[in-house]
């Protein structure tokens, strides 16, 4: 097409950086929709508004999520992106794929949809942009074929993500990947047939380094961490002094909880393992001489959104330490509970956390049997009067 077409567009494509411009123009060179969309887009820079609209419902027999409706709101001006809906598809736990399955995938999509596709969002889906309502079922059909399932959209539980655990990281305390497609596979009705109030997000971390960003990116965060010390190799840590290495700004000052000190004469790091909150800054400051500890699992966390209702919120604690085993079966029948009380209480568009800010964290715990716990604390309470029910108080 005329690059003279989209001169605003153009400007995008200035500077050092990538832009989705040029890919669009290469995509626009053998697709009349990818072509359509460039041209809408110019034009809703120039209007300074965005021209799609949503209506009707569209989606793949069996299935209720996964395609994600989008219209032109100028189907007459841009006629190859009357229908531009989107396939949301279940990625591979950890983002592996063979060259072969990615060409596979994209002839597919090649042949159904625009050509464009985003791996991965922050859904953690393989994102297929564009295709017809005609094509949807046909496209879904070849998608199986290869091996690839549709993820979950709308108010559903989306589809699972995680980081690579075990497969790359030495501090990976849970297998994933395992834990990722287990799940995934357990709950496909909660993926594909939305029923929840709003949408529901679990992503998994191998270690407190939180590589997922689960913590903050999803309402059920599950996060490898060890119950009990550190490993620390003394003559490793002596060697990192002995280097020049400056132990005490670069590691201990920056303890949260002052665990750490050095015995200069002994050349000893010592560690006071009840202190330490397994925050991984000294581990990653010296993985040559410190280890996560042996007594390996996972800790849940519930609350992490991005703003919609309420503002962004970072998951807090709700199991400090749960064993992580084939077939997982604790952490299913916790998932089953917390998601049958919010589906039961949750107002629509109401996430997790909102819920729990409604009807109170003590409330939740009762609703879903778990014991409270010191680690679940949030924040210091503001409020210094306590009030206890009777049945909660012990008589001597």
């Amino acid at each position: 097409m005329d690059d003279r077409e989209t001169p605003l567009l153009d400007e995008l494509e200035e500077g050092d950086w990538p832009s989705f411009v040029a890919e669009l123009k290469r995509a626009a060179e053998k697709s009349a929709m990818s072509a359509d969309l460039l041209r809408q887009i110019e034009r809703s820079y120039a209007d300074n508004t965005g021209h799609w609209k949503r209506g009707g419902i569209v989606g793949v027999r069996g299935y209720g999520g996964g395609v994600v409706g989008r219209y032109s709101a100028m189907p007459e001006e841009f006629p190859g992106v009357k229908e531009f809906h989107t396939l949301r598809v279940n990625e591979p736990a950890g983002f592996y794929y063979t060259t072969e399955k990615l060409r596979e995938l994209c002839d597919v999509w090649d042949k159904y949809g625009s050509g464009l596709l985003n791996l991965h969002g922050s859904t953690g889906d393989i994102i297929l942009l564009g295709t017809t309502t005609e094509n949807l079922q046909p496209c879904f059909d070849a998608l199986g074929e290869i091996g690839f399932d549709l993820g979950g959209s709308g108010s559903a539980m989306r589809t699972l993500s995680c980081c690579v655990g075990q497969s790359r990281c030495e501090h990976a305390c849970i297998d994933t990947m395992d834990v990722t497609h287990d799940l995934t596979m357990n709950f496909q009705m909660e993926i594909h047939r939305p029923a929840f109030p709003y949408k529901f997000k679990i992503k998994v971390s191998g270690c407190p380094n939180d590589c997922a960003a689960a913590s903050a990116r999803s309402d059920l965060a599950i996060i490898g961490v060890w119950r009990d010390a550190i490993e620390i190799d003394q003559q490793g840590v002596a060697e990192y002094v002995d280097e020049g290495f400056d132990l005490f700004n670069r590691v201990i000052r920056r303890c949260p909880t002052w665990a750490l000190d050095w015995d200069a004469e002994e050349k000893r790091l010592k560690l006071t393992s009840e202190d330490c909150v397994h925050c991984m800054h000294c581990i990653n400051e010296m993985p040559k001489a410190l280890r996560v500890g042996q007594e390996r699992g996972a800790a849940v966390l519930i609350g992490g959104k991005a703003p919609v209702v309420k503002g962004a919120m970072i998951g807090w604690v709700l199991v400090p330490f749960m064993r992580l085993e084939p077939p997982y079966q604790e952490l299913k029948d916790l998932i089953v509970q917390v998601t049958e009380f919010w589906a039961e209480h949750g107002k629509n568009r109401e996430r997790l956390a909102e819920l729990i800010d409604r009807l109170g964290m003590p409330a939740f715990l009762e609703g879903i049997g778990v014991e409270p716990c010191p680690q679940m604390v949030d924040a210091p309470r503001s409020n210094p009067y306590l009030f206890w029910r009777e049945e909660e108080v012990k008589h001597a």
